[in-house]
């Protein structure tokens, strides 16, 4: 069990990594500056960018999904698989962000965390927080033999 969750894990840290680069040559595309706000940038998005953007994070999901259904045995593994991984994928992304381009400058820069189905938009803390909240919980419940 401790092996899959390690591979999880991985999967997570790698796919953040790739959709770090992605964003990475996205802003440098749209001329978007490595200090400026997410919120901001929305609006330079031209709209079939946008569009194209919403297909990029749904396939993600879908990779997601297809990965939990894959992997995940009973339906309590399923969620916690999906949600295991999802929350190495998008903490990681921000420290992909961070090594990569030195974004976000801090934890209360705002961000678009998803586009789907319409712009959510908070700080970096919040999703950073949501992640590091999942992981810990979820390692508390496997301690107690719970999963």
């Amino acid at each position: 069990m401790l092996e899959k969750f390690l591979l999880l894990a991985l999967f997570g840290i790698a796919m953040a990594h790739l959709e770090g680069v992605v964003v990475v040559y996205l802003r440098k595309m749209l001329g978007i500056t490595n200090s400026e706000s997410n919120e901001m940038s929305i609006d330079k998005f031209p709209k079939h960018y946008l569009f194209i953007e919403k297909t990029r994070e749904a396939a993600t999901i879908l990779m997601l999904v297809s990965l939990t259904l894959l992997v995940g045995e009973t339906w309590l593994d399923k969620i916690v698989v999906f949600l295991w991984t999802f929350a190495f994928w998008d903490l990681f992304y921000y420290f992909s962000l961070y090594l990569l381009i030195k974004w976000p400058p801090n934890l209360t820069t705002i961000d678009v965390l998803f586009l789907i189905p319409k712009p959510w938009i908070a700080p970096v803390w919040v999703p950073i927080g949501i992640s590091c909240f999942t992981i810990i919980i979820i390692i508390v419940l496997y301690l107690f033999s719970i999963l």
